[in-house]
């Protein structure tokens, strides 16, 4: 072999590892995205979940976390953008409207939520028996149990007759619901209800004013 043969070959040899590493493919991405604020237990517990199936954090999957603080704008476009981007899986959990901000951006992406609500009122799959679509995830009865609460409520507190309820009109499907079914559940024990909407700081202490 010439000089200049040995030369040209040792340094195609040394691009292999750079071109290698340039072809690895990308790793999976998981969009998280709650309405809420950040919770270190909910992350840790959204991690355990993942290394039980088999996916590590930075190993075989990244993880962006996306939390709201209540700022419910926000989602469409952060929902748009992790469509655009083609995220391997949207995960919602603990929040009924970006589930369903996620079933409204994308019918390809998987999606796996957790809800307060009946998912099929919420229109993130066609019927508990045969789901169908592209979300998949649980109910854990927070609506139902309405009526349950503020009977609890009425035992620790039996002479109260006026009872204030709380409510972020921006979180539309979980606000529409407390305003329908908390009246609804109060007639059934003798309470009258108020109804307060407070989406910012400066209205929630107008609400406790009030």
């Amino acid at each position: 072999m010439e000089r200049r043969d040995f030369i040209t070959l040792l340094g195609g040899a040394a691009a292999w590892p750079l071109a290698a590493r340039g072809q690895q493919p990308a790793l999976p991405i998981v969009g998280f995205v709650n309405s809420g604020s950040p919770l270190a237990s909910w992350s840790d517990a959204f991690r355990k979940g993942l290394n039980e199936t088999g996916y590590v954090e930075g190993k075989n999957a990244t993880v962006e976390y996306h939390w709201l603080n209540g700022q419910f704008d926000r989602l469409p476009p952060l929902l748009a953008d992790l469509v655009r981007r083609r995220v391997a899986v949207i995960a919602t959990p603990g929040s009924n409207y970006a589930a369903q901000a996620a079933k409204a951006a994308t019918a390809t992406i998987p999606i796996v939520f957790s809800v307060g609500q009946d998912p099929v009122k919420l229109g993130l799959v066609h019927s508990l028996a045969r789901p169908g679509g592209n979300a998949t995830g649980f109910n854990f009865f927070v609506q139902e149990i309405v009526a349950k609460r503020l009977g609890l409520l009425h035992d620790m507190v039996p002479n109260a007759i006026r009872i204030a309820a709380l409510v972020n009109p921006a979180n539309v499907p979980n606000a529409e619901t407390v305003s329908h079914d908390i009246p609804e559940a109060a007639l059934t024990i003798g309470l009258q209800i108020q109804i307060l909407n407070a989406s910012t700081s400066r209205e929630i202490e107008a609400a406790f004013a009030t």
